[in-house]
């Protein structure tokens, strides 16, 4: 089984994060986000992984210099411009010389869904392509996919408001797809797979789904940037991963509640960490307060200042002594 995941995108919306680290490198908990994704092709049987790059494809080899992770072999098709997920799609088969039915897979979503049921009842039906769907409280922001009793796909509605979407099932970003899909994808050109390609297989009848309520978080937000991290250490996707590093230096005066603390970051005695993101390297001064917020690699909060109500500290940032920051992006970006 092979894959192609999708990790070109400029993850705008995490930014400032994301101004010096690709969205699927940016670390959660313990590791990048991609060995995550890799790891869950992995269970599912995929030997070898497609990363279909673009935004700062460098840090990608330099992070895996062997061209594997986890023990799966890696290849590299770098996009000349973006060319939207279709587009992505098809460049990086074609650079793979992908002949046969392969998996897809969004980069920035991780989850616990059988990606073997989907591939198993992809060959039962002898489907064009088959999708994962799965459930969420408000579809707007998502393809809406309504599926008949056998799982066909009716249509397939990209980001509906939330009074009309006809169903809360949405497309979970994962797919198999036979290789002659390439072929209505044109070359060259942007081609969005949701806008363009689902939509013309359903009119022929030929897109089904797979149901599934496992687990599935989308990190393209700061705020399920955080939430999947602090389900990790919660325990609600299994063991519970450790909160705090072993190379992290937590001041036995400090107060840690419920929140992350990376490889080499410093908390101080008297500060107070509840609820938030403290990445690699990051310094929390004394009697600093950091509430419902991310702090970058690097970033230095000052004593006593305070990080609150979802600002994110982006690398190498200073906030001095006694300052507040109440819902900023620092540095600002457009």
């Amino acid at each position: 089984m092979k894959a192609v995941v999708l990790v070109g995108g400029f993850g705008t919306r995490l930014r400032p994060l994301t101004v010096t680290t690709p969205k699927q490198m940016l670390p959660v908990v313990d590791r990048p986000m991609i060995e995550y994704v890799v790891s869950t092709l992995k269970r599912a049987g995929v030997s070898e992984v497609v990363l279909a790059l673009g935004y700062k494809e460098d840090l990608f080899r330099a992070a895996y210099p062997d061209a594997e992770c986890g023990g799966v072999s890696l290849s590299y098709a770098v996009e000349p411009e973006p060319l939207d997920t279709a587009g992505a799609v098809r460049f990086a088969a074609d650079a793979a010389g992908l002949d046969e039915p392969f998996i897809v897979v969004n980069g920035d979503v991780l989850t616990d869904f059988d990606i073997g049921s989907l591939w198993d009842r992809h060959h039962a039906l002898g489907a064009m392509a088959t999708i994962a769907l799965t459930r969420v409280e408000d579809p707007s922001r998502f393809g809406v996919v309504p599926t008949d009793a056998e799982g066909r796909v009716l249509g397939f509605i990209e980001k509906p408001s939330r009074d009309e979407a006809p169903t809360d099932w949405i497309n979970a970003g994962i797919y198999v797809l036979e290789p002659e899909i390439l072929e209505r994808i044109a070359s060259g050109r942007r081609v969005s797979i949701e806008r363009e390609v689902f939509p013309e297989i359903v009119a022929e009848r030929g897109l089904w789904a797979v149901h599934s309520d496992a687990y599935w978080i989308d990190i393209g937000t700061p705020a399920t940037y955080m939430h999947a991290q602090l389900d990790l250490i919660d325990g609600v996707r299994g063991a519970a991963l450790p909160a705090e590093s072993p190379e992290a230096s937590v001041d036995a005066d400090a107060e840690v509640e419920r929140s992350v603390v990376m490889a080499a970051a410093t908390v101080a005695g008297g500060a107070v960490v509840r609820d938030s993101i403290i990445m690699g390297g990051a310094v929390i001064a004394a009697d600093a307060l950091v509430d419902g917020s991310i702090v970058g690699p690097r970033a230095r909060v000052g004593e006593g200042a305070k990080i609150t109500g979802m600002s994110i500290l982006g690398d190498g940032q200073n906030v001095g002594a006694g300052q507040l920051v109440d819902g900023l992006k620092i540095p600002m970006s457009d």
